[in-house]
C-alpha cells in the first residue's frame, strides 16, 4: 500500500518528507487550536529535561509546516510538494480503526497560488491512489468553509452559535461545549438523536462571501475536468482550526459509521500562523489502519510475500554452492528463501511449497560434484537439469516472461 502511494504521488511531482515523531508541544496548540479534543484532551505531552513540554505529534501537517520555513523551503519552485508516511499518537478510545498509535500517508502543497486547479489536482491524486488500490465504494464529498473574514465564515460562525444557542438543552455534552469551544464541529456529530436538529441549522454555503464562492464553484469545475466525482456535503468542516475554504473527505466501504479513510483540505493562514511568510497550501491526511481494514473486508488484504525460488540444499559440500547461487539470483533481482540448515528433502519440499514458491532448486553433493543442478517447477511436479549458467538464463527468461 505504501509502495504504491510512493508511485503515484511520484507521478504527480511529489517528494517524501520524514519530520520527527516529537516536536514542543506548543507548535501544535498554535497549528491545530489549543481548544480542539486534539490539544486539550488526546495529546500524549511530556516535560523534556529543560522543563519545555514536548509531545507525540497527533499529525503531521504542522511538523511539515515547520519544517517549511525552518528550512528555507519557501525559496523552493512553488509549489513545493511533499508527501510522509509514518506512526501518529492520539490517547482516545481504541475501538475498530481507531488506535492510540495510527497510521498516516499524508502530502501536502505548500506555495504558490490558491488556483482551485491546484485543490482539484491534489483530491485527483489521492483518488488515484485508491483507484490503483481497487479500493471499493470510494465516496469523495466536499464543501468549502470560506475564510475568517467577517462577512464570511467568522458571520456564519456567529449565526451558527445563535442558533446552537437556541437548541442547546436538545443537544450532548460534547456538542453543549463546541458552542463555545468550536461551534463548527457541531455539524460533524454522529449522534444519531442530534441528527434533525442539526439538519435545520444555518448553511455555511448560503453565507460565503463572492470570492470563497467563486472558489469553490471553480473547484468543482476543475474537478469535473479531471472526472472526479463528487458529492457536496455542506456539514463537512473537518475538526482542525487551520482548514479554510476547500474541505473534503473521502469515504470506503467495511467501515460502519465510522467510514472515512481521508481527510483534508485548504489552509492559507497556517504557515504564517506558526511565523513563516504568508504561504497557500492544501493537503490531506489518509488513515492507513482503516484502509487495510476496508481492503482487507472486500478480501484483498493479505498479500503472501511468495519466492522465486527455494534452494533446498543437501550435505555439507552442498552450501557453499548454494550461498553462491543464492547471491547471483538476488543479485538478479530473484527472491530467494535459502535455509540456514541442512533439511530432509521432504521437509524441504514442504517449505517451499508453504512459501508459495515457485521452484526449488535441488542441490545435493551429487549434482554440485557434476555441474548438472536439478530445478523442480512445484505447481506441476516436472523438473530439468541444468548447468549453473544456463540455470540462470532459463530464470530470467521465465522472469521477462512473467513480467
Amino acid at each position: 500500500m505504501e509502495q504504491t502511494a510512493r508511485e503515484v504521488f511520484a507521478t504527480f511531482g511529489f517528494g517524501e518528507i520524514r519530520p520527527p515523531v516529537f516536536e514542543p508541544t506548543d507548535l501544535f496548540a498554535r497549528a491545530v487550536g489549543g481548544e480542539t479534543d486534539i490539544v486539550s484532551k488526546e495529546m500524549y505531552s511530556f516535560e523534556d529535561r529543560d522543563e519545555t513540554s514536548v509531545s507525540l505529534r497527533p499529525e503531521a501537517t504542522a511538523s511539515v509546516c515547520r519544517a517549511y520555513i525552518e528550512h528555507g523551503m519557501q525559496q523552493l519552485p512553488p509549489p513545493v510538494k511533499l508527501y510522509y508516511l509514518g506512526p501518529m499518537f492520539r490517547r482516545e478510545r481504541p475501538q475498530k480503526g481507531r488506535y492510540r498509535q495510527f497510521y498516516q500517508i499524508g502530502a501536502e502543497a505548500l506555495g504558490g497560488t490558491d488556483a482551485p486547479g491546484i485543490d482539484a489536482e491534489v483530491i485527483e491524486m489521492v483518488m488515484l491512489f485508491f483507484a490503483r488500490l481497487d479500493l471499493e465504494g470510494v465516496q469523495l464529498e466536499i464543501n468549502s468553509i470560506g475564510h475568517g473574514a467577517p462577512e464570511c465564515r467568522r458571520g456564519y460562525v456567529e449565526k451558527l452559535k445563535a442558533a446552537l444557542e437556541k437548541v442547546k438543552d436538545k443537544l450532548g455534552e460534547d456538542s453543549r461545549r463546541r458552542i463555545e469551544t468550536n461551534p463548527l464541529r457541531v455539524l460533524d456529530s454522529k449522534l444519531e438523536s442530534e441528527q434533525a436538529i442539526i439538519s435545520g441549522l444555518p448553511r455555511i454555503g448560503d453565507h460565503l462571501c463572492d470570492e470563497c464562492a467563486k472558489h469553490y464553484a471553480e473547484v468543482k469545475r476543475q474537478l469535473e475536468l479531471r472526472g472526479v466525482a463528487f458529492k457536496e456535503n455542506w456539514r463537512l468542516v473537518r475538526g482542525l482550526d487551520y482548514y479554510m475554504r476547500t474541505t473534503f473527505e473521502i469515504t470506503a466501504k467495511g467501515l460502519g459509521s465510522q467510514n472515512a479513510v481521508c481527510g483534508g483540505g485548504r489552509y492559507d493562514g497556517l504557515v504564517e500562523l506558526l511565523g513563516g511568510p504568508p504561504t497557500k497550501g492544501i493537503g490531506f491526511a489518509i488513515g492507513e489502519d482503516r484502509l487495510i481494514l476496508s481492503l482487507q473486508e472486500a478480501g484483498k488484504g493479505g498479500i503472501a510475500q511468495r519466492r522465486d525460488v527455494y534452494i533446498a540444499w543437501l550435505g555439507e559440500k552442498a552450501q557453499p554452492a548454494a550461498i553462491d547461487v543464492a547471491q547471483k539470483l538476488r543479485k538478479a533481482g530473484f527472491r530467494v528463501e535459502l535455509p540456514p540448515t541442512e533439511q530432509k528433502f521432504g521437509k524441504a519440499l514442504g517449505q517451499a511449497d508453504k512459501l508459495g514458491s515457485r521452484y526449488a532448486l535441488i542441490l545435493g553433493e551429487d549434482e554440485v560434484a557434476s555441474g548438472q543442478w536439478t530445478l523442480k517447477t512445484l505447481a506441476d511436479g516436472s523438473q530439468q537439469k541444468y548447468s549453473e549458467a544456463t540455470l540462470l538464463e532459463f530464470l530470467s527468461k521465465q522472469k521477462q516472461l512473467s513480467s
